[in-house]
């Protein structure tokens, strides 16, 4: 019998393994029909969509692996890397969808939100505050004006699985939508910066590095204190306060 499997669980969702099923746990139905319209638009490979029976999503699991996760080793190969790249790169380069996306938000929102959370990291003793100031610093360079893309706003290095140096597929796209393509890159090297130039060999140079990292550090300020408050650790090598630890 196939055991069931916690993949992650926190206060707003849970996903969950049973053998080649993943069940999505979600009382959120909006963000689950967002995820379902993402998959039906991107013309990457996505799961196959087995069942919806709110708040539950029903999904295949995808062949092959991930290129690692965050805090941990990668296990790609250069040429992984770039075909995870060539694969980014197409979706960024497909029609638009509707929705705003997490990685569309406005500067003038984003600034307001990045302000905030500096404040509340230093003054609340999770982060030193020259780490936060050099970091917020660094962001800085994120704020410019962007054309949008087709982003997956969620695009961590676990969601993204590869069989040897092809791309079988893409998975969580309940953040996906309208937005800034580095975001989406940003997110995806998150703790992995060495292999950045792999990735660009596949999704093209034409690209700013340093907005890539700035989104990096917008990135992991933002994230710190919810991780915290949802029972992660941002702490652990290799995870959000390295990358920030490394701008210094």
């Amino acid at each position: 019998m196939d055991e069931v499997e916690v993949v992650v669980a926190h206060s707003e969702r849970a996903t969950l393994r049973v053998g080649d099923v993943f069940l999505k746990v979600d009382p959120d139905q909006a963000r689950i029909d967002a995820e379902v319209e993402a998959m039906a638009l991107a013309p990457v490979p996505t799961p196959e969509v087995l069942w919806r029976k709110p708040p539950v999503l029903a999904l295949a699991a995808l062949p092959g692996t991930t290129l690692g996760s965050l805090g941990g080793p990668s296990t790609g190969s250069p040429a992984a890397w770039a075909a995870a790249g060539a694969a980014i790169r197409e979706l960024h380069d497909a029609p638009l969808p509707a929705r705003p996306g997490r990685a569309g938000r406005s500067i003038v929102a984003l600034t307001a939100e990045l302000d905030r959370e500096c404040e509340l990291l230093v003054s609340g003793g999770l982060l030193p505050a020259d780490l936060v100031t050099r970091n917020r610093r660094v962001a800085e360079a994120a704020f410019r004006p962007w054309t949008p893309a087709f982003t997956h706003g969620d695009l961590q290095i676990a969601h993204l699985f590869v069989d040897g140096d092809r791309v079988t597929g893409i998975i969580d796209w309940s953040e996906a939508g309208r937005g800034d393509a580095l975001y989406d890159l940003a997110t995806f090297t998150l703790g992995h910066e060495e292999h950045l130039d792999d990735l660009l060999a596949g999704y093209g140079t034409d690209v700013d590095p340093d907005v890539i990292r700035a989104w990096s550090s917008l990135r992991s300020l933002l994230a710190v204190r919810w991780l915290v408050e949802h029972g992660f650790d941002p702490f652990a090598p290799g995870c959000e306060v390295d990358v920030l630890r490394s701008r210094m």
